[in-house]
């Protein structure tokens, strides 16, 4: 099988790799799509992930498989189910694991069958992601570059939950690339508003208009300082940096209200920054979800799948290119560009 590797300089490698091995506990399967995450792969590639500095690594965490075979003890999975977020969990051929879903085959856990046998932490394959492993069910209104995107629906409502966003509250969000236009959907499924939405580009800021944003700014073309003040002369009741840029931290201490919140969500390529609160409220929280939490992803997958099959949730809204693996390099030069059209990627297995 292939996966697609980086090394230590930021190259990318297509490699033969041998098949993955498997628990009792465990099912393999074929991967069908992977979305590309410049959050996490990106950093990746440039070096620049908390704490993942072994190289070279096999990429890939956005995967979604259909489970070829089964371990003695899976009850969880048959053959056939299409399973969401497969890994590679162990080295595999002097790689190390960056997840690894972009190989071919991957593997999946079943945390009851681990339960069973009375393993747990600690065990080899075992770990709060197999919660995670959800199933998508042939009668959801999804294919499979859609279930690539569910990925990122789970992680994003449940970092809302995680900040504690409520309806009826506002929120501003900075950024209104795939994660910033879920923030910005979400918040509206969810009775919040009214809902803010910056970005550069005016491609962006239209799409986040028609995924329900209440209001749209340009920061390119508009003050977007002023404009938030105006709209919301107390401050905002919750602001989030779906960027990762450290400097919307500060910005949004002067615009935040009393007792409001300034959310974090991902890991920021500096790792360090100056916070200035000469400007903010005397009360305020500042709040970072970094690494969303797998069993709460697994809770939110529910929520999600019912959006979808309501059809007040479209994952093909959130996507602009499903490329084949045969052209996986090119799908990440296309990432690197940034273009103002591009929203999530997803490469294609069949």
């Amino acid at each position: 099988m292939r996966g697609l590797a980086v090394d230590a300089n930021g190259k990318l490698s297509v490699p033969q790799l041998s098949m993955p091995a498997y628990g009792p506990c465990q099912a393999l399967v074929k991967t069908l799509s992977c979305g590309v995450c410049n959050g996490t792969d990106g950093k990746l590639i440039h070096g620049t992930f908390k704490n993942m500095h072994d190289y070279p690594m096999l990429l890939g965490h956005e995967g979604v498989g259909r489970v070829v075979e089964v371990g003695r003890n899976v009850t969880k999975y048959k053959v056939g189910d299409v399973v969401l977020l497969p890994f590679l969990y162990a080295p595999q051929d002097g790689y190390f694991s960056g997840w690894g879903a972009y190989a071919e085959y991957a593997v999946v856990g079943d945390e009851g069958a681990f339960a069973r046998a009375g393993q747990g932490a600690g065990t080899p394959g075992y770990d709060e992601g197999c919660w995670a492993q959800s199933i998508v069910r042939p009668d959801d209104a999804v294919d499979a570059a859609g279930a690539a995107m569910v990925i990122t629906f789970r992680e994003v409502l449940s970092a809302m939950r995680r900040f504690g966003f409520k309806p009826n509250e506002n929120l501003v969000v900075f950024g209104a690339g795939p994660v910033g236009l879920c923030f910005t959907r979400f918040a509206k499924l969810l009775g919040m508003g009214p809902v803010v939405t910056v970005d550069i580009f005016d491609e962006k800021t239209a799409q986040a208009a028609r995924l329900g944003a209440d209001i749209t700014i340009n920061s390119k073309k508009q003050e977007a300082e002023a404009e938030i003040r105006r709209i919301f002369p107390n401050g905002a009741d919750n602001i989030v940096d779906a960027v990762g840029v450290n400097d919307l931290l500060n910005q949004a201490m002067r615009l935040v209200k009393y007792n409001g919140k300034i959310c974090g969500y991902g890991i920021s390529a500096k790792l360090d920054m100056q916070l200035d609160w000469s400007g903010g409220p005397y009360n305020w929280t500042l709040q970072f979800v970094q690494f969303p939490s797998k069993y709460e992803e697994y809770q939110a997958h529910s929520q999600v799948m019912a959006w979808i099959n309501a059809g007040v949730l479209h994952p093909a809204d959130y996507i602009s290119d499903v490329i084949p693996f045969a052209q996986i390099t090119a799908a990440f030069d296309l990432a690197e560009k940034r273009l103002p059209g591009t929203k999530k990627i997803v490469i294609a297995y069949e």
